[in-house]
C-alpha cells in the first residue's frame, strides 16, 4: 500500500497543470502553426497511408503506422478510456477529445522529424527517432540519452508489458483460462515474434491491427445503434461534465474541473501517445525519403486511435443505467465486458476480451521495438539479446500488479519520456515549421 501511494503521489506531481498546459500548448503551437494542417491536409495524410514511395528504409508507410498503432492501441484505447470514465465522469472523454485534435499536430512534427534525422544502424536497419533527432538536431546528446533511458523503462516497466500483460491474462480469465496459462505461452510466443525484428512485427501488425479495429467499430456500432435515443443525451453529458462536473456526479464524489481535465489529458495521452516521441521510431523505419509525407501519416494515427476511444467511451455512457456506471464497484475490462455483454449477449463479451487480447498482444510487440531501439541507442546492438531477456523476463511478472498500480506506473514512465522529448520539438520547433511550408 506505501508503495501504490507513494507512486500516485509521484504520478500527480509528474501529471499537474503544467504538464497539461505544456501537453495542450505544443499541440496548439504546432496546430496554429502549421495552419490547422490536421483539418486542412487530413485527405491527403490518408491517401499518404496507402501510397507508395520510392525512398529508403525498412518498412512501408502503412507497415509504419500499423506497427505504431499496435503500440498505441491497446489497454489505453479500452481499458483505459474506462478508468478515465469511472474516475472523472463522461467529461474526461472531451478532454481526450481535445487531446488528439492538438495531438495530431504534435504527432505530424514527431514523425516529420523520425525522417528527417535518421540514420543506418550496425545492422543495417534504419534507426530513428527522439534519440536521434535530439542529437543530431539540437546537438544535446545527454538529452537524448535520458529519453532513451525513460524509453526503455516505459517499455519494460509500463506500456510494453505491466498493463498489456495483466489486460491480457485478466480477459482471458474470463474465459476460465488461469493466469500461469496464459502467461507462459504468452511469453514463449513474444519471445519467437520479437525475434524477427521490425519487419515480422509490422507483418503481424499489418493484419492483426486493422481487422481487430473494424471488429470493434462495428460491435460499438450495433450497441449505439440499440441505444440510439441516449446518444444526443449521452453527448451533452460529455460537455456538461467536461466543465461543470459536480452537477452530473454530485460534490460527494470529490470530482473536480481539474481532476476531470487530468483524467482525460493523461489517458488521452496514454491513448494516442502524442508528445510521447514513441512512434517516431516506428515512422523511421517507413520507405520515404519525404519527412512531411511521413509527418501526416503519422498524424492519422492519433485519429484512428482516438475512433477506438470514442467508440469504447460511446458505449459505456449510453449503456451508463444498465451498468450503473458512476457507483459500480467494476472496473476495466470487467466494466467494458459487462456493457457489451448487457447488449448483444455473448457475442459482446468475445469482442471486448479477445479484442483486447489482440490489442494488447501487438501493443507489447510494438513497444518491445521501441524499448529495443532505445537500447541499441545506448549500447549498441552487440547487448541487444540481454534487453530481449529482460523485456521477455518481465511479461511474466505483469499479471501480479494491480490494474491502478500498473496505470500508475505506466503514467510516470510516459510523462519522463515526454519531457526530452518536448524539449527537442521545441528547439527544433522552427525547422518543421520553415520546411514543412516548403511541401
Amino acid at each position: 500500500m506505501f508503495v501504490h501511494d507513494t507512486l500516485a503521489i509521484v504520478n500527480r506531481l509528474l501529471w499537474s497543470p503544467p504538464m497539461i498546459l505544456t501537453l495542450g500548448g505544443m499541440g496548439l503551437y504546432f496546430s496554429l502553426k502549421l495552419r490547422l494542417l490536421q483539418v486542412f491536409r487530413f485527405p491527403r495524410a490518408l491517401a499518404c497511408v496507402f501510397r507508395g514511395d520510392d525512398g529508403h528504409g525498412d518498412v512501408s508507410h502503412f507497415a509504419s503506422l500499423c506497427t505504431a498503432l499496435s503500440a498505441t492501441i491497446g489497454t489505453g484505447s479500452v481499458v483505459g478510456v474506462s478508468t478515465a470514465i469511472v474516475a472523472g465522469g463522461p467529461g474526461a472523454l472531451f478532454w481526450m477529445w481535445v487531446m488528439a485534435f492538438l495531438g495530431m499536430a504534435t504527432k505530424y512534427a514527431e514523425g516529420f522529424l523520425a525522417i528527417k534525422f535518421r540514420r543506418v544502424g550496425e545492422d543495417g536497419k534504419i534507426a530513428g527517432g527522439p534519440m536521434h533527432y535530439i542529437e543530431m538536431g539540437t546537438g544535446i546528446r545527454w538529452l537524448a540519452k535520458i529519453f532513451a533511458i525513460c524509453g526503455i523503462l516505459a517499455a519494460l516497466l509500463g506500456m510494453g508489458t505491466f498493463a498489456q500483460v495483466n489486460s491480457i491474462t485478466m480477459a482471458a480469465s474470463n474465459f476460465g483460462i488461469p493466469k500461469i496459462a496464459t502467461a507462459i505461452p504468452l511469453t514463449l510466443l513474444v519471445a519467437v515474434i520479437i525475434c524477427g525484428g521490425i519487419r515480422r512485427i509490422a507483418l503481424l501488425s499489418g493484419w492483426v491491427v486493422p481487422f481487430m479495429c473494424a471488429f470493434h467499430v462495428i460491435a460499438s456500432l450495433v450497441i449505439l445503434g440499440i441505444h440510439f435515443r441516449d446518444i444526443l443525451p449521452g453527448l451533452g453529458l460529455i460537455v456538461q461534465g467536461a466543465f461543470c462536473p459536480r452537477s452530473i456526479l454530485g460534490g460527494s464524489l470529490g470530482v473536480g474541473l481539474l481532476t476531470v481535465m487530468q483524467m482525460g489529458v493523461s489517458r488521452g495521452t496514454y491513448a494516442t501517445e502524442a508528445g510521447w516521441g514513441s512512434a517516431a521510431i516506428a515512422a523511421a523505419a517507413a520507405r520515404t525519403s519525404t519527412p512531411s509525407r511521413q509527418g501526416l501519416v503519422c498524424m492519422t494515427g492519433v485519429f484512428f486511435s482516438t475512433v477506438i476511444c470514442t467508440m469504447t467511451g460511446l458505449v459505456l455512457i449510453v449503456t451508463r443505467e444498465q451498468t450503473n456506471l458512476f457507483q459500480t464497484s467494476l472496473e476495466g475490462i470487467a466494466l467494458i465486458s459487462q456493457a457489451f455483454s448487457a447488449n448483444i449477449g455473448f457475442a459482446g463479451r468475445y469482442v471486448v476480451n479477445l479484442g483486447l487480447i489482440f490489442f494488447a498482444f501487438t501493443t507489447i510487440l510494438g513497444w518491445n521495438y521501441y524499448g529495443e531501439k532505445c537500447f541499441q541507442y545506448l549500447w549498441g546492438l552487440e547487448r541487444i539479446a540481454f534487453y530481449r531477456i529482460l523485456f521477455v523476463a518481465m511479461i511474466a511478472l505483469g499479471p501480479l500488479l494491480r490494474l491502478n498500480t500498473i496505470f500508475i506506473v505506466a503514467d510516470i514512465c510516459s510523462g519522463l519520456m515526454i519531457i526530452p522529448n518536448l524539449i527537442g520539438l521545441f528547439l527544433l520547433r522552427k525547422l518543421i515549421i520553415r520546411e514543412s511550408a516548403r511541401t
